[in-house]
């Protein structure tokens, strides 16, 4: 198989999440293409999934190396940085992948992602957690704090910015919800029985005038939507702006809106897709291209609909067709129908096909060859060397297709080889570009002479005479009639006698003759003639009813006496 078709195998087995496969088939693809970077970019996925960051990271670079400038690239890296612990190292990669796509969206969103890990992963990060209000409601001790504001605002400053803490490690209150929260959750050792007050303490009120004490809340309540969720909902409101200027035509102004969707949600592949269609309707055909490809690869990477992936490759197909690149149009239009069969993009594949076979026989259109050809042909006729004569003829008839001379002497050959069927055929072609050319008429007839249709032949050879105006080929054609009745005669003489029933059973095998006894018209003729001779004579009149009649006496099923 081809490198492509390996990685279009392994892109199905990542799919899978058979990720083994997958780096298997890719392997074998960059054995047929080693400066292929897609290639080590799907691969390098493959084993950040299974968690091999250090043969990831591997990939990666050399995807970075062979195409420096490829955001995928240092997206890839990055990943693997941050699954071997490397959070630093993995920010600067996502920066330096900025610098050559600064409107990169996976990578603003990674990088936003590494930023928070490093914040995260600090010590002071992690002291006040998100429910350090609720540790401190539970906590007899320490929930009084929680009436003071000056005490809450300390806190989610420290939240915001936990380098703040030494500022407030003074306060009495915060350096005992430091020990609580740094000795998980016990109570301060040194800290007094009950909790200091403030420097400023507000004034006592009545106990029915208490705040309430914070509840934890209750899972059933309705939680805030995520700032991912809110993303994705801006992204969608954004793809429908670009739709609709889309269908007014305005396409920069689609163009901006599917872009700002992009860097909303990054993991949506058919904002590349609808991007794409407008790249096409500007003939912007290359970037079309560009941008489908990068479609196939999120779609693939988030387990996008396969319909989704089919309409990509089709959208590949058509750019292709456009840029009149019919061979890569055909292989794209296979590949599209292989993820999703549309009667649309079956239709573009034949379309493309049949124009191929065509420019393909316009480029060999070449009238001298082909009687150069023809004429070799006839000198392998005369030495009986009837194969690599029609090698000659086939050649002549590739060369000028409307060339009737070239089938005529090609059936000649199929005839002399015993290939009735294709001598045949030949004669019938060459009798569809010129219905006058008797020499066609004639070679059909003794090809129907040979097979013993000699009620086909005594056809054919009527034909012939009706053609031949001037008489030129008459007394060829009435040889050939001569001998078709003699062989008729004998055949008749030389078989024992058979009824009525026999022979119309024998003759109703030939599909001809089977259509004209099925005919309502021609049935009602024949019963006619039985009682009414008269009628008979009067309908013979008709030359189409006399041509079945003759047909008939020719096969043995009517006999005159």
């Amino acid at each position: 198989m081809s490198a492509e078709e390996f990685k279009t195998q392994g892109n199905e087995a990542f799919t899978a999440k058979n990720y083994e496969k997958a780096i298997e088939l890719f392997t074998k693809a960059i054995e047929l293409d080693p400066a292929n970077h897609v290639l080590y970019s799907n691969r390098s996925a493959c084993y950040a999934s299974l968690k091999q960051y250090d043969k990831a990271l591997e990939n990666a670079n050399k995807t970075i190396e062979l195409k420096k400038d490829w955001a995928k690239g240092y997206s890839r890296k990055g990943a693997a940085l941050h699954g071997l612990g490397k959070l630093e190292e993995a920010r600067e990669t996502y920066q330096e992948g900025l610098k050559h796509d600064p409107n990169n969206a996976q990578l603003k969103k990674s990088l936003e992602e590494i930023e928070s890990a490093i914040d995260n992963n600090s010590p002071l990060g992690r002291i006040f957690p998100d429910d350090v209000l609720v540790k401190i409601a539970l906590n007899p001790q320490l929930r009084p704090y929680l009436d003071q504001p000056d005490f809450v605002d300390k806190i989610k400053a420290i939240q915001a910015d936990p380098n703040q803490i030494n500022a407030h490690l003074q306060d009495d209150r915060i350096k005992n919800v430091f020990m609580y929260i740094l000795t998980g959750g016990m109570n301060p050792p040194s800290g007094p029985q009950e909790p200091p007050q403030p420097p400023q303490p507000q004034p006592p009120q009545p106990e029915e005038h208490k705040p309430p004490e914070p509840q934890a809340r209750d899972i059933s309540e309705p939680t805030e939507k995520t700032e991912e969720e809110l993303k994705k909902e801006e992204s969608t409101k954004e793809k429908e702006l670009g739709n609709t200027a889309y269908k007014k035509r305005n396409f920069e102004e689609a163009l901006k809106h599917y872009d700002k969707a992009r860097e909303l949600d990054p993991t949506n592949a058919s904002l590349l897709t609808n991007k794409a269609a407008v790249l096409f309707e500007q003939e912007k055909y290359e970037d079309c291209i560009r941008v489908c490809e990068e479609a196939i690869e999120v779609g693939r990477e988030h387990r996008a609909d396969f319909k989704l992936i089919a309409r990509a490759y089709g959208r590949i197909g058509n750019a292709y067709s456009k840029l009149d690149k019919l061979d890569e149009a055909i292989k794209y239009y296979q590949k599209s129908l292989t993820e999703h069969r549309t009667p649309d993009t079956l239709k573009k594949l034949n379309d493309a096909e049949k124009l191929k076979v065509k420019r393909e026989k316009e480029a060999y259109y070449d009238p001298e060859l082909s009687d150069k050809a023809r004429e070799e042909g006839n000198e392998l006729f005369k030495k009986n060397d009837f194969a690599n004569a029609v090698a000659k003829y086939t050649e002549a008839i590739k060369r000028n297709e409307k060339d009737k001379r070239a089938y005529s002497n090609r059936a000649a050959c199929y005839s002399k080889l015993m290939a009735y069927p294709e001598a045949i055929k030949d004669c019938e072609t060459c009798i569809s570009l010129d219905p006058t050319f008797v020499k066609a008429y004639i070679r059909k007839a003794a090809i129907e002479f040979s097979k013993k249709e000699y009620s086909k032949c005594l056809e054919t050879c009527d034909t012939a005479l009706k053609h031949d105006t001037n008489g030129q080929h008459a007394a060829e054609i009435t040889k050939q009639i001569n001998k078709c009745r003699e062989a008729m005669w004998q055949s008749n003489t030389d078989a024992p006698q058979e009824s009525a029933e026999e022979t119309l059973r024998k003759a109703a095998s030939d599909p001809e003759i089977a259509r004209i006894l099925q005919d309502p018209v021609m049935q009602q003729i024949l019963q006619q003639s039985q009682e009414d001779p008269r009628a008979f004579k009067e309908h013979l009149k008709n030359p189409i009813v006399a041509a079945n009649i003759h047909k008939l006496i020719n096969a043995g099923v009517l006999r005159t006496s």
